[in-house]
């Protein structure tokens, strides 16, 4: 008898043997055909096969220690410059340790198994693996706290407007110093990509502005601009037409404030929304201990952060980000041209003023 055709069975499992020649699109194409592999695969091809197409804005968000490990330089700068990253958000702990490179400093390689007593007498401050001098930080710190004097922070602003402004300073450094962009925060507002920080008190430059804030500094980092301009941005790619997908690396914070832009809008604000159109997280927690922050993408259904038809169009990466990151980054630049800068930072203002006047309008029905 013959076998009947089972609907469920997807190609036949039958890699190509690696080679020296073989390239990394080939390389995920043809052997990364199961388990974590598998997502990987299917989340670098969703990025470039839908996510990358041009009706769609796509956010990012950034948890975990990956610039300090470089990943800022190898992957995101590259991403935005190719315009494949549309607006962010970053832990701050991310973007002060950006910004040692931007300014010229150096991080190092180590080992974890180094005494940490030692490191301290000998004034080397550790990420795991990443050595840097504790002059380092000093140094950073003296950057902010001089930079936020200026005349032009004197006032509240967005975090995005902070670190666009930010990030110019940073790109004079850079400039000064005869580099090449090294600095997120300097590529980022060269390109218009907005960067919003979710908690922006919890990291060193939190630290810096308060500190300035003892000394009369005017500088107020205004949170709830923060979550109306980040769904302000969600709306209007929607009501535009297009799509939102979300790239979520790691979970906590950040992670559910860009998911949040969908709740924000039909939940608090009440205007007519269905959840973000595509969803790829790469995380190494679980739902079922509760450290998978926002859980998962069919969970998210749930909260109206994902939309429902949009479930197939999902992938989670059990996986470390600093692993997947640079072969999704290195897929989609050899496999997709570069999009148009959106330059969305320069369209915040319309976009708010577009949400606002839509919410108005509800209350006076």
């Amino acid at each position: 008898m013959a076998r009947k055709q089972r609907r469920s069975y997807g190609p036949k499992i039958d890699p190509r043997p690696v080679d020296p020649s073989i390239s990394v699109v080939d390389l995920i194409d043809q052997t990364f055909l199961a388990y974590n592999a598998a997502r990987l695969r299917e989340a670098a091809q969703l990025f470039t096969r839908k996510m990358l197409d041009p009706d769609v804005t796509i956010g990012l968000s950034l948890t975990g220690a990956l610039t300090p490990a470089g990943l800022g330089i190898s992957c995101l700068i590259p991403l935005i410059q190719n315009g494949f990253i549309d607006w962010m958000v970053s832990t701050g702990a991310n973007l002060y340790h950006d910004t040692h490179f931007g300014i010229g400093l150096s991080m190092h390689q180590g080992s974890p198994h180094v005494s940490d007593v030692t490191l301290r007498q000998e004034g080397v401050v550790r990420i795991y693996d990443i050595f840097f001098d504790y002059e380092v930080l000093l140094q950073t710190d003296a950057f902010f706290s001089q930079t936020i004097m200026a005349p032009e922070f004197q006032k509240s602003m967005s975090t995005a407007e902070f670190h666009y402004r930010m990030g110019h300073y940073v790109r004079e450094r850079e400039k000064a110093l005869g580099q090449k962009r090294r600095s997120l925060l300097s590529v980022a507002a060269e390109c218009g990509v907005p960067i919003y920080t979710s908690s922006p008190g919890d990291s060193s430059i939190g630290m810096n502005v308060a500190a300035k804030a003892l000394q009369g500094n005017g500088l107020m980092l205004d949170v709830a601009r923060d979550v109306n301009e980040t769904a302000a941005i969600v709306y209007a790619a929607k009501r535009n037409g297009g799509k939102s997908g979300v790239f979520i690396l790691g979970g906590g914070s950040p992670k559910n404030f860009i998911l949040q832009t969908e709740p924000q809008i039909q939940e608090v604000l009440g205007l007519a929304e269905k959840g973000h159109d595509y969803y790829i997280q790469v995380t190494d927690a679980r739902p079922d201990t509760g450290g998978l922050s926002g859980a998962t993408p069919s969970e998210g259904v749930t909260w109206g952060k994902v939309d429902p038809e949009a479930l197939p169009d999902t992938v989670v990466c059990y996986l470390d980000s600093t692993v997947a990151l640079p072969l999704i980054a290195a897929y989609a630049l050899a496999t997709h041209a570069p999009r148009p800068l959106k330059r969305l930072y320069d369209q915040c203002a319309a976009m708010l003023a577009k949400l606002t006047t839509d919410y108005q309008r509800k209350l006076k029905k």
